[in-house]
């Protein structure tokens, strides 16, 4: 209830400070005909005088909380001056103690400690023009004042706190906002990469095989079919996986099962069959039970290496794949004969990039380079999850 009462005071600040101040303004037209009224008194302004000094010590509350130091000041100038001509305090004097609060509440501790001072001693000055004071009324108007200047205090205290609970959830949703854009970027980084993959090694195979078409559809139409039907196979995988990373992008909410599934251990051998070169697949051991993004991860090993021994190892290249499946890692190596050694690669290609963050997000190692004797090769290894390996 009292944050709506302080949101609304937020929007209508006039109108809430007219309210704030309306029993105190309403207290001083009701004192209007009694004072006038009254007799005897050593200066009596009269009833115009009334309205005119009341109104003085009234109307700098509405900025009170704008300037706060300000407001203060005037209104205890004008409380001063009724005490230096003998005027006796009206209602509308009580507006020293709404200003007092203002300062407690909106303006630097000295200041506040300084504005108590004023007021305390307005208390005593005026018990001193009193006949009748008593040491028992000044502590009772010393209690009022310290227990006005310590509500300020408090208020203002509360203010900042709120504030602050208001800055740090501010802060934390831009934070939140911001990882989810940097695991958007990460992911669409990880999806090209991916991409890359899929389009390298395919058309790589694609190419391979429609030359091979080419060269063979006049002498031996056969193998020229074949060929034309892997390249239709290796398409039509090509298609599907690029449907499934961009799928991942799709904003319409797609269900995650329109796509395929991720390529693993078990479709390893059918890739290096129609990888488009000769190659020979070695398997060690007995494959453990791994992650499906730790298989995926072997996959696109092979797949990267085989995709640059197409492109880099020139004619007649020849591969070979040897996976060791061990009780506590999994060792993939795959070396070609080709000339791909001898070829400039550039610094910040995706293949060799991509294939050491794989690796290394699941806590393996790898290693690319020319082989002894001419060729290239890549060797990984990845650990078994323990769980997994038992």
């Amino acid at each position: 209830m009292f944050g709506r009462i302080r949101a609304w005071s937020r929007r209508h600040s006039t109108l809430a400070d007219v309210l704030w101040l309306a029993p105190l303004i309403g207290l001083c037209v009701v004192n209007a005909s009694t004072y006038a009224a009254l007799t005897g008194l050593a200066v009596h302004f009269g009833l115009f005088g009334y309205v005119i000094i009341s109104a003085a010590l009234l109307v700098p509350l509405f900025w009170r909380n704008t300037y706060p130091r300000l407001v203060f000041a005037a209104i205890s100038l004008i409380s001063f001056g009724q005490w230096v001509v003998g005027g006796d305090p009206f209602v509308a004097n009580f507006a020293v103690l709404i200003a007092l609060f203002a300062v407690a509440s909106h303006g630097a501790l000295p200041w506040a400690v300084a504005a108590g001072a004023v007021a305390e001693l307005g208390i005593f000055l005026a018990l001193v023009r009193w006949n009748n004071a008593t040491l028992g009324m000044f502590f009772s108007g010393t209690f009022f004042v310290v227990t006005v200047w310590v509500t300020g205090i408090y208020a203002k205290t509360r203010r900042r706190y709120l504030e602050g609970l208001e800055e740090r959830a501010e802060r934390a949703e831009r934070e939140r906002d911001q990882q989810a854009k940097m695991a958007a970027a990460a992911e669409r980084t990880r999806i090209a990469r991916e991409l890359h993959d899929v389009v390298a090694h395919n058309v790589s195979v694609i190419i391979v095989q429609a030359d091979g078409a080419g060269y063979a559809i006049d002498s031996d139409p056969e193998q020229a079919r074949l060929a034309v039907q892997a390249i239709s196979k290796t398409g039509r995988e090509a298609l599907a996986e690029m449907r499934r990373l961009v799928g991942v992008l799709r904003q319409d909410g797609g269900s995650p099962a329109d796509y395929l599934p991720q390529p693993g251990l078990e479709q390893l051998a059918g890739m290096v069959r129609g990888s488009g070169l000769p190659v020979a697949l070695t398997i060690k051991g007995t494959p453990p039970e791994l992650p499906e993004g730790e298989q995926l991860v072997i996959y696109r090993i092979v797949q990267e290496a085989l995709t640059n021994a197409l492109k880099h190892g020139g004619p007649e290249v020849t591969a070979v794949v040897e996976i060791d499946y061990g009780p506590q890692q999994v060792s993939v190596r795959i070396a070609d004969d080709g000339r791909g050694a001898a070829v400039v690669r550039g610094p910040d290609g995706h293949g060799l990039v991509g294939m050491r963050e794989r690796v290394g997000m699941y806590g393996g190692a790898v290693w690319t380079g020319p082989r002894a004797g001419g060729g290239f090769e890549v060797r990984a290894t990845l650990p078994v999850p323990e769980v997994r390996a038992a």
